[in-house]
């Protein structure tokens, strides 16, 4: 049996039962959608093909995360912090990522359609071949940020 196979709520008393400190835990494929997690540290997490769907992801640690090919299409990820997180090949289409922190986060390949981005720190985030189309990268930091779009005025246009 994997973590995978668990249930929601199976998962849910395993990242309680870690306290502040999940570091390494491996939460592989695991369905967590809809799910409030808000405010949890889940720092050094491996969240690798994880359905975290319309979850309420606002102000969680998911510093230095394994999020590569997981579902956080429509999450909440409002003052998340992502610092140095893996978010290779990630679903975050239409997710709220205002003011969250994904400085040195990989975003390669990530599915950024209309996820707001708004005021959000991406300094030297990898966001080489990333589709941001339509998200909303105003007042974003893309201080040495690599990958970035050629027509990079076009993305930073208020579209609230």
């Amino acid at each position: 049996m994997t973590l995978a196979d668990l249930s929601r709520s199976e998962v849910i008393k395993i990242i309680a039962l870690q306290g502040d400190n999940p570091k390494g835990v491996t939460l592989r494929g695991v369905d967590l959608r809809e799910l409030d997690l808000h405010g949890l540290s889940l720092a050094e997490v491996n969240l690798t093909l994880a359905n975290l769907s319309s979850a309420n992801l606002t102000q969680v640690d998911l510093s230095k995360a394994n999020l590569a090919m997981a579902n956080l299409s429509f999450a909440d990820l409002s003052e998340a912090t992502l610092r140095g997180a893996s978010l290779k090949e990630a679903c975050l289409a239409g997710a709220d990522l205002r003011s969250a922190d994904l400085s040195e986060a990989d975003l390669s390949k990530a599915d950024l359609r209309g996820a707001n981005l708004r005021g959000a720190d991406l300094r030297r985030a990898n966001l080489w071949h990333a589709d941001l189309t339509e998200a909303n990268l105003i007042y974003a930091n893309l201080e040495g940020a690599k990958g970035l779009p050629l027509n990079l005025e076009e993305w930073l246009k208020d579209k609230t």
